[in-house]
């Protein structure tokens, strides 16, 4: 995954409540997506670095915990699609899909002029 998704393992993992783990992705779960796919690589490293950048535990990432990424915190109010000041991992993922496609149709574009 991309855009928001250019997480990087920050190795700044806290310890994690019971109650908080049942607000984050769930990285410990079997591999596969909402629709029954099998999770990529990469969406499996996003799982597992939004739990990173989500320090608190709460299931979202606030301006505060993306501010150590500036293309990330840059990409903040495009993913807040509910504008709660908020990113929830769902949101996250929908901004990869919508990055992806605008990246292919880019590559696309500069290849018809090669």
């Amino acid at each position: 995954m991309c855009g928001l998704v250019l997480l990087t393992a920050c190795g700044l993992g806290l310890a994690q409540t019971p109650a908080a783990d049942a607000a984050a992705p769930d990285t410990t779960a079997p591999a596969e997506s909402a629709t029954g796919a099998p999770l990529s690589k990469g969406e499996i490293k996003a799982r597992r670095d939004f739990q990173l950048l989500d320090f608190n535990k709460d299931g979202k990432l606030s301006r505060t915990e993306v501010t150590l990424f500036p293309r990330l915190a840059a990409a903040f109010d495009t993913a807040d699609t509910d504008k709660d000041g908020f990113v929830s991992f769902e949101e996250v993922e929908a901004f990869a899909v919508q990055y992806r496609a605008e990246r292919a149709a880019k590559a696309a574009q500069q290849a018809e002029k090669n």
